[in-house]
């Protein structure tokens, strides 16, 4: 089960984006057979994921979505076994205002959008990343059966 901490800086979702969101990283952790651990979502604006993305990545520009994994371990970092804990999986800030520039651009709804992008950042959280061809196609399939596998497609999310 995943234990998801959610903030809206935007205070503009509805109950029913976050209760999406969450059963989408439900499934995806479910797919991937996580098991116990958490995750926090934190939904932005453009500004301020700007400033993230500036700050930790040297990008002054805005993103769509960052994720920051815990379980990386750095040059000179060791993992803890044995601990009782669940795991910390990390955090996904998401900005809204590019969930909405996106999904305007790409044809589909908001919806769909957002879920992508969770279920992206989520991903990346879990070690995969798209920065080599074979990587990509490996991530974009998962994301793919895990969106597709709850209704959610290009066209727009069907509610399965």
């Amino acid at each position: 089960m995943l234990t998801i901490d959610f903030m809206d800086e935007t205070e503009t979702l509805q109950d029913s984006d976050l209760q999406f969101v969450e059963k989408i990283l439900q499934h995806a952790a479910a797919e991937e057979e996580i098991g116990e651990a958490e995750v926090s979502v934190s939904f932005v604006t453009n500004e301020m994921i700007r400033d993230i993305n500036r700050e930790y990545r040297g990008k002054d520009q805005p993103t769509d979505v960052i994720s920051f994994a815990m379980e990386e371990e750095g040059e000179g970092e060791v993992q803890i076994q044995g601990m009782d804990e669940p795991r910390m999986l990390g955090d996904i800030i998401i900005s809204l205002d590019r969930t909405r520039e996106q999904a305007a651009d790409y044809g589909h709804s908001f919806e769909r959008e957002l879920g992508f992008l969770a279920v992206h950042g989520f991903l990346h959280l879990l070690g995969y990343d798209h920065m080599e061809d074979q990587d990509e196609k490996i991530m974009f399939a998962k994301q793919d059966a895990i969106l597709n596998s709850l209704g959610i497609t290009r066209d727009g999310y069907e509610g399965n």
